[in-house]
């Protein structure tokens, strides 16, 4: 088909193409506004795309559980309030987004956390949390915490938690045998060192299988 139009009226600028990539459907409430504290809020702690996502989304979705209306969705005010949880890379990330593709705020999640947490990153982290070993020098909440953070980097990683704490039970054992064969090849001073250090332990070695055997229980 022929293009009939001007000169004139092809250089004009185009007024396509502006709309959000986000769409967020009429809201019929009565009442309904948003505060703007609640922008203030969001906009307090703005993702760059250089920072954990989980960890804005968890964020984010404190904030707005703080907004509460009869009739509209948290869902719903979570598509309105998103992009001003964004700033720099990441709001050039949602502006490049195509217009009217983000229906729905699970569909935003997974876009949001595909961009900013790729696969290689995913398993990276579940290499980490299955390969996890305490360090020389931590004790055993340090290296309990260190394992937790690991899991809160990595909330998708996909392992029940009858398999953590059969990781983190493992690699307690294999530091607990390294100080105690590294010391065994030192000094006597040492080796009573490294005794003591077995003897605080035992309670808490004790006590993970049982707590194992517990979820098993539950988990059938």
């Amino acid at each position: 088909m022929a293009d009939n139009r001007t000169m004139a009226q092809m250089l004009q600028t185009p007024i396509e193409g502006y709309e959000d990539a986000i769409v967020v459907l009429p809201i019929n409430a009565n009442n309904f506004e948003l505060k703007q504290t609640l922008f203030n809020l969001v906009q307090s702690n703005q993702f760059t795309g250089r920072q954990d996502p989980h960890n804005h989304l968890r964020f984010f979705n404190k904030v707005t559980s703080t907004f509460r209306h009869p009739e509209v969705p948290n869902t719903t005010v979570k598509l309105l309030l998103f992009s001003f949880l964004l700033e720099g890379e990441a709001r050039i990330w949602l502006d490049k987004e195509p217009p009217r593709s983000i229906l729905t705020w699970k569909n935003l999640v997974s876009k949001f956390i595909n961009q900013f947490f790729p696969p290689s990153k995913t398993t990276y982290l579940r290499n980490e949390i299955t390969n996890f070993l305490q360090k020389s020098n931590e004790t055993f909440n340090e290296a309990w915490e260190r394992f937790k953070d690991l899991l809160r980097q990595c909330p998708h990683h996909g392992f029940s938690e009858l398999h953590q704490l059969d990781t983190f039970y493992n690699a307690w054992i294999k530091s607990l045998a390294n100080v105690y064969l590294s010391s065994k090849a030192s000094q006597k001073s040492d080796i009573q060192e490294a005794e003591s250090l077995m003897s605080e332990q035992t309670q808490v070695l004790l006590f993970l299988p049982l707590l194992i055997q517990t979820l098993l229980i539950f988990s059938r």
